[in-house]
């Protein structure tokens, strides 16, 4: 009774059909080993700020391959509003499971955006040093949407601060607002 019916391989299985949860000690148990390595390789903060962020960025590009064939079906958004608001949701929820909690847009710059986490999951695990307190683990998840930003064609920088629990400040080139005004004028 044996069949010739084979298993399918992984290549032949679909992308939207995948198992997205990660057990959350294995989560924390792998970001404490990324931030220790880069902690030992740098002399200040600002570079370990730098590192996690360049860590950050390569998880950026492939989430924006990821998600723009899984979720999008190659289709990439055009606005700058509806760029921060995949950012927001629809990559938030495929990496925490949950949208950011806030974003806001700043009263004195049109090209600085914040987008607010009241408790980022990359600071929950992570003990820092008191004569390191300005240590930031979030510069990660900072790296993450600078790169998804500037692969979707929205050129911005990304800087992870303490504010309100973790704020992202990220500020546009100005050639994403003027692109911005001319397709609203379409």
């Amino acid at each position: 009774m044996s069949s010739n019916k084979q298993r399918p391989s992984i290549l032949d299985k679909s992308l939207s059909r995948g198992k997205s949860e990660v057990s959350i000690t294995a989560y924390a148990l792998l970001f404490s080993e990324m931030v220790q390595y880069s902690h030992n390789r740098v002399q200040s903060v600002s570079d370990l700020h730098n590192k996690l962020s360049e860590l950050g960025e390569r998880v950026g590009v492939r989430m924006v391959e990821l998600l723009f064939v899984r979720e999008r079906n190659y289709k990439r958004e055009t606005k700058l509003l509806n760029v921060l608001l995949f950012v927001k949701g629809t990559l938030w929820k495929s990496l925490f499971n949950k949208e950011a909690d806030k974003l806001d847009r700043a009263t004195d710059d049109e090209r600085t955006f914040y987008l607010i986490e009241k408790e980022a999951l990359v600071n929950r695990f992570i003990s820092v040093p008191r004569d390191k307190s300005s240590i930031n683990c979030a510069a990660f998840m900072a790296g993450v949407i600078q790169a998804v930003l500037n692969c979707t064609g929205f050129p911005a920088k990304v800087t992870a601060l303490w504010h309100k629990g973790t704020t992202f400040m990220i500020k546009f080139d100005d050639a994403v607002l003027i692109r911005d005004k001319q397709l609203e004028g379409r």
